[in-house]
């Protein structure tokens, strides 16, 4: 059955509407990451560069590291973005643009995000490396998908219970990385932990300003959050909507996070362009290995 246009939005060029891609001008192995100016900061890296190009926030690179090619993408801030970013990459690799009509053949990506976060506990420092090994959504945004196959409900339960979560707020939903990508970046230099992907900057992080907070013991209440082997080890933007996105279109997703300040005990990294620079490398070395 054909797309229709409405849903599927080509430009004039037949690229993909937000991204400006084409299909040839992806690789199958993507690095996420959210500032425009950080692609460049990856790709300085690379071996060589087969083609660029930007749209609004969304810049791609597509080059060679070590032999193998590699496309780095910004996805600018937060869920919505990764909505878009992630549904127009699938649609490059596993929908014919001719016919409009979804492939027959399905190709998987393998999707790295390389990001910055604070840690929410003592034990884990700044400079640091923190894989997330599941992601929990407070922001709402998977609950426009059917998510009941790859949800992890005990965790969610545990979660309600613990912090009082509001039923006026979207039910959180928790997912897993992509063990296969997952073991090809996991070392002895990276922590674990559940990250949890808010829905904006202020008030959904628990930040006050001039606005009070529906809840203002949530961050202490997800700190302090524990299930089984689990806990929540830090809070940002994204890492659920990839997640979750990644498992229901087929893709492998693993997010890496720079730890660059350190919640509990009040500490910020004192070089955060250094330990940036070496989770980049780092995530480059482990891809090729």
């Amino acid at each position: 059955m054909k797309i229709k246009n409405s849903e599927l939005i080509l430009n004039a060029d037949g690229s993909i509407y937000h991204l400006n891609l084409r299909p040839e001008h992806i690789s199958t192995d993507i690095i996420f990451v959210g500032d425009q100016y950080r692609v460049d900061k990856v790709t300085k890296h690379f071996d060589s560069i087969e083609f660029s190009t930007q749209k609004r926030e969304f810049k791609t690179t597509t080059g060679i590291y070590k032999g193998k090619r590699i496309s780095v993408i910004s996805t600018g801030i937060g869920p919505d973005n990764i909505d878009i970013v992630l549904n127009e990459l699938d649609a490059l690799v596993n929908i014919d643009f001719e016919s409009r009509e979804i492939k027959s053949e399905h190709t998987k990506l393998n999707i790295t995000r390389i990001g910055t976060s604070g840690s929410l506990q003592d034990d884990i420092p700044v400079d640091s490396f923190l894989l997330s090994s599941h992601a929990i959504d407070l922001n709402g945004m998977l609950q426009s998908y059917n998510t009941e196959e790859i949800a992890h409900p005990d965790i969610e339960n545990a979660f309600i219970k613990q912090t009082d979560w509001s039923s006026k707020k979207a039910y959180p939903v928790v997912i897993s990385n992509s063990e296969e990508l997952a073991s090809k970046l996991s070392s002895s230099e990276t922590y674990e932990g559940i990250t949890a992907t808010a829905g904006g900057f202020y008030g959904p992080q628990g930040r006050v300003l001039r606005l009070q907070l529906q809840d203002p013991e949530l961050n202490h209440k997800i700190d302090n959050f524990s299930y089984q082997e689990h806990r929540i080890t830090n809070l940002e933007m994204e890492t659920s909507a990839i997640y979750g996105l990644s498992k229901l279109l087929g893709h492998n997703a693993c997010s890496m996070n720079a730890i660059l300040a350190n919640r509990a005990n009040g500490t910020f990294s004192e070089k955060p362009g250094d330990i940036v620079e070496k989770l980049i490398k780092y995530t480059l070395d482990k891809l090729v290995e």
